[in-house]
């Protein structure tokens, strides 16, 4: 069995009407979840996270690695993934979604960020990044 890594996070802000979290649509599969990418080389999973980060969405984040959470899943016969995320406060950058990798990208409010969210495993780091954040 192969085992694939990748690492991203929550990304989140402060919105009008309370905290926002970043939504992508990613191009391949074409589900809702948060940024991610596979580790490259010797990187890691914070380092990783932020490069994934910046290169999908163009956004620079502080990472929060008190949180992190794990979901493994099996994408293909014969591999296994483990996904690592983080939680991120957004720090600035200008949002420019990486067309290769994303077909869509907003903010959503928590609970419209859980009905967006396409599996259920995303959906549970959500739940446990609001218990963790409080909101």
């Amino acid at each position: 069995m192969k085992k694939e890594k990748s690492c991203g996070a929550v990304v989140y802000r402060q919105g009008e009407t309370g905290v926002e979290v970043l939504m992508i649509k990613h191009k391949n599969g074409g589900h809702w979840a948060f940024p991610k990418g596979h580790v490259e080389k010797k990187e890691t999973e914070p380092e990783t996270a932020l490069r994934e980060i910046k290169e999908e969405t163009g956004l620079k984040v502080e990472l929060d690695t008190g949180f992190r959470e794990m979901v493994t899943y099996s994408p293909k016969p014969n591999v296994m993934k483990d996904v690592i995320y983080f939680a991120a406060e957004l720090a600035g950058g200008d949002a420019k979604m990486q067309a290769e990798e994303v077909t869509d990208m907003r903010w959503a409010a928590p609970d419209d960020a859980a009905a967006l969210i396409t599996y259920d495993n995303d959906r549970d780091v959500l739940a446990r990044y609001r218990a963790y954040k409080g909101v």
